[in-house]
């Protein structure tokens, strides 16, 4: 033992790397391979060889590198490095049939992943061509597998999701033929499992094209294949079919669907459907029950009150804020919006029919809502029963019912009052909706259409400066109040700020695209900044709205007459002539525009048609005779020249034309017509002067206690007295160019 006991040194100085080169022997592996005992232990495994001479199997060692090559006296050689390196791996042949369906495969999957993105972007003939590639490409891999492989390694999920992509893409595009055959090649195949689901895509083409008898047929065969545990979608199944029963006038039925969903699993939709199929039948009580089935619909969503902090922690203030217009707490807000919707419809629509006036009608459902989880809506819905007694006239009783409102909460207050002031102000009351319109903005500063109807208030008196700012106001609590910009561009063209007022137009332009009292502001407002190319422009965008609108044709045919391209201005006044053949002033320009051409034939009738409007007026029938004289047709002028001699007997234009047309015709009559007409005109001087001298006169009178007498020449002396004919003219497009727009709740 002790002569592997090492040591130390009898030296002073210490050798820091003494002892590293004194080690045992027996770890001595460079002459392992003169060692002879070694070398017979490895061959004999310990000395102990088998009998007979039989080599023992290397199984224990054999898959450490170890072969029978060492029995013959090779070198150790453990990790086979002498063997060199490995073989480089095998190259993938991209031209094997396994190689090539693999990506075949591959390809379909993107094409059909295509078709499907490109459907959620709207895309959809993008989306139908991806799905029909991708069918195209389908069938060539079965092709392709059915060669190389056996039938039961077709990828039938991979076909599956083709055929319904595709089916899907037809439908989307309307090519509901073609789909219909898509889905028909799915349902038939029996290796596709619940294939049959299916057929409720068939029936919602089938409903879309309004063949609701195979609608219903491949609704109920959807809803047989379909196990009971699924009660949802037969749930939806059931619902379709009541909605096709309702399409069909068939209430009975869909009655039936729909009372099995309220009784099985009530929702929404099924309980308002179910109102409106009892409503078609006429039953009253039915009607009842049915409201309050859909009252007591449960919506499953969280109160208000969790979202409101309980503490002032901090961190839970800040968890709280940021779940309060999540994406839940949104589709919350949409549920009880929807709720809400529903309900308000489904009472307006019962109200009237279940009692034996709307009235009592509205306050039974008022009674309802009130013990109900939706208690808001009985204020909603008496302020609907006023807006029902303002649609039948009874102006009365509407604002009787809505001045209840007045000791309510501020938010109910303000509507009720904004409706009244509203009321008022379609009666001409400008004071009664003046203070109506205080109290509502008085009880909700914030609410726009108060703010808009005191605006309107204001502008009826004519305070336009303040009203701008009641309608900049209303603006700012609600950027989307298009009847505030509307009148706030009304008030600036009123003073004159045409070009604020054409910015807020262009604004309300871009809200409302087709709105014809906007595109005809527009227009106004270039015709008045003298700009009549733009002002052409804008009506012509009006014409494609209203194209029957006389109006707008007419003013169109007085721009292009200002400008002097009178075909253009016959072309737009004939237009309005034949859409309102009642106007005076279209018939006045049509036929002196058929006189200034020389048709004077083609100008009679226009002339004719103004005479049968406004039979009193002399002039129209002086018009058609002086026509017919202008034409040659003397005869005929002369007998409406005699016939309107017997209307009119008095006017002496016509008289004057009797006398002229007598002498040129050579008839008898002439002296007595002269004699009428030199007896009319010294009637005629005789009133001039009876009216002269009353009118100095007066002006003696006048004068007397200045000692002054009337200068010649003056207005009291003969030959300055005029008359002057005033002709009143209605404005174009009155019905575009009236004033306020206001609000009601």
């Amino acid at each position: 033992m002790m002569q592997n006991v090492h040591l130390a040194p009898d030296t002073d100085e210490d050798d820091l790397y003494s002892g590293y080169n004194d080690h045992n022997p027996t770890y001595d592996t460079e002459e392992l391979e003169n060692d002879t005992a070694f070398q017979q232990a490895v061959r004999t495994s310990h000395g102990r060889r088998p009998p007979d001479g039989v080599t023992r199997p290397m199984t224990a060692v054999r898959a450490a590198g170890f072969t029978k090559a060492a029995l013959r006296g090779s070198a150790l050689d453990p990790l086979g490095q002498a063997r060199g390196p490995a073989p480089p791996l095998e190259a993938r042949s991209e031209d094997s049939p396994e190689e090539k369906i693999r990506q075949l495969e591959k390809k379909v999957n993107e094409l059909v992943e295509e078709s499907c993105v490109a459907s959620s972007c709207g895309d959809l003939k993008l989306a139908l061509e991806k799905a029909k590639d991708a069918g195209r490409k389908e069938r060539v891999l079965v092709r392709q597998r059915e060669q190389v492989a056996s039938p039961e390694n077709i990828n039938l999920d991979l076909t599956y999701s083709v055929l319904f992509t595709l089916a899907s893409q037809y439908s989307a595009n309307e090519m509901y033929a073609e789909a219909l055959n898509t889905y028909q090649v799915i349902v038939k195949n029996k290796m596709f499992s619940n294939a049959g689901r299916l057929k409720v895509n068939m029936g919602n083409i089938y409903l879309k094209q309004r063949n609701y008898s195979k609608a219903i047929k491949f609704y109920r065969m959807a809803l047989d294949q379909i196990p009971s545990v699924h009660k949802e979608m037969r749930i939806k199944i059931m619902q379709n079919i009541g909605v096709t029963f309702i399409k069909t006038g068939q209430y009975s039925d869909a009655v039936n669907s729909f009372e099995h969903i309220m009784s099985t699993a009530p929702n929404l939709k099924a309980g308002f459907n179910l109102i409106l199929s009892y409503f078609a039948l006429g039953d009253r009580e039915k009607m009842k029950k049915a409201f309050q089935k859909l009252i007591a619909v449960a919506l499953e969503i969280d109160e208000d009150d969790k979202y409101v902090s309980p503490s002032d922690d901090p961190h839970t203030n800040l968890v709280i804020e940021a779940i309060k217009n999540d994406h839940l707490r949104q589709m919350e807000r949409e549920r009880k919006a929807m709720a809400e919707k529903y309900i308000m419809t489904a009472a307006k629509l019962i109200a009237p029919v279940i009692e034996t006036s709307f009235a009592v009608g509205y306050d039974w459902c008022v009674e309802v809502v009130k013990a109900s989880p939706y208690v808001e809506l009985a204020n909603d819905l008496e302020i609907n029963k006023a807006v029902t007694y303002l649609k039948q006239k009874d102006f009365h009783q509407a604002a009787e019912t809505l001045k209840m409102f007045e000791k309510k909460d501020s938010r109910v207050k303000s509507a009720a009052a904004t409706n009244l002031s509203f009321l008022y102000y379609l009666e001409n009351e400008f004071a009664q909706a003046s203070s109506y319109a205080d109290l509502a903005v008085n009880s909700d500063r914030y609410n726009p259409s108060a703010l808009t109807n005191k605006g309107n208030t204001v502008f009826a008196n004519g305070d336009y400066e303040k009203a701008a700012e009641f309608y900049k106001e209303a603006l700012r609590n609600d950027s989307s109040c298009t009847e505030a910009l509307y009148n706030i561009g009304l008030t600036y063209k009123k003073l004159n700020r045409l070009d604020e007022a054409l910015d807020c137009f262009l604004k309300l332009h871009a809200i409302l695209r087709n709105s014809a009292h906007v595109l005809y502001q527009i227009a106004n407002i270039y015709e008045l900044m003298e700009d009549p190319g733009q002002a052409v422009e804008w009506l012509m965008q009006l014409i494609s709205v209203v194209p029957t609108d006389s109006r707008v044709l007419s003013k169109l045919g007085g721009l292009y007459d200002s400008e002097g391209d009178k075909s253009q201005a016959f072309q737009y006044y004939y237009e309005s002539y034949r859409y309102f053949p009642s106007s005076i002033d279209v018939i006045e320009w049509l036929g002196a525009y058929y006189v200034d051409t020389q048709f004077c034939e083609k100008a009679i009738q226009y002339f004719e048609r103004a005479s049968l409007i406004q039979p009193t007026q002399v002039k129209w029938q002086l018009m058609v005779a002086s026509c017919f004289r202008r034409s040659g047709n003397y005869q005929k002028a002369l007998d409406t020249y005699k016939d309107i001699h017997r209307k009119f007997p008095e006017n002496a234009e016509c008289l004057r034309f009797l006398v002229r047309l007598c002498t040129d015709i050579g008839l008898k009559e002439v002296q007595e017509y002269a004699a009428k007409l030199k007896r009319l005109e010294k009637m005629k001087e005789i009133r001039e002067q009876r009216v002269r001298s009353g009118r100095d006169g007066s002006r003696r009178d006048g004068s007397a206690g200045s000692g002054e007498c009337p200068t010649p020449g003056g207005p009291g002396s003969p030959g300055s007295y005029k008359h002057h004919e005033v002709v009143a003219k209605h404005p174009a497009c009155w019905f575009y160019t009236q004033g306020i727009l206001a609000r009601a709740n």
